[in-house]
């Protein structure tokens, strides 16, 4: 995320919010790269199950973060933030798809360290992440963010820190809770 276009890209979320239907259109190259990066690094560790390439899910976010809903967005950071989101529930939705498609036996129990390198392989085990998430968004929801920004987006701990606007020492904190509470959660049985 490159800082000079910092203010461009607040200055572009707040016309469109105030109704300039075109800021969102001069928005789309200042974060482009961005989110493609960002996509290709979930791509990378969702291989080969996802049917996505890193243009489809770049796409398939622009779509949810465009489609005739004003964003409501303070800055830089908040966008990338709800970027994050946006592809969790992209993933999560594919996820469902393929489940549908695949109904019948139940998915073996996988500790919740083996799962997340595996994480678009298994479908199951997104699925019963989202549902945790939504669980702990409940109880906390700056965890969920951190987990939707590490785990789904692929941001780093200062890339966290930066967009959620708190301490590498508060991410790294609350990304160890998160991970701890959703290991808990989803090893625990039935």
């Amino acid at each position: 995320m490159s800082e000079d276009d910092g203010s461009d890209i607040t200055e572009l979320l707040r016309a469109y919010g105030s109704g300039d239907d075109q800021a969102f259109g001069r928005l789309m190259p200042l974060v482009y790269e961005d989110l493609r990066r960002i996509a290709r690094g979930q791509l990378r560790r969702s291989r080969p199950a996802s049917p996505l390439d890193t243009a489809s899910l770049v796409h398939r976010v622009y779509v949810k973060l465009a489609d005739g809903r004003r964003l409501r967005v303070e800055d830089r950071e908040h966008f990338f933030a709800l970027a994050a989101r946006s592809m969790r529930h992209v993933l999560v939705d594919l996820a469902r798809q393929r489940g549908r498609l695949k109904r019948g036996g139940k998915a073996p129990r996988v500790s919740f360290d083996e799962a997340i390198t595996s994480l678009e392989e298994q479908t199951e085990m997104i699925l019963a992440v989202h549902e945790a998430l939504d669980v702990l968004g409940r109880l906390d929801a700056r965890l969920v963010r951190v987990v939707e920004c590490r785990l789904f987006a692929g941001f780093t701990a200062p890339e966290t820190a930066q967009i959620l606007g708190c301490s590498r020492a508060t991410v790294q904190r609350d990304w160890a809770r998160a991970r701890a509470w959703l290991r808990e959660i989803i090893e625990r049985p039935d």
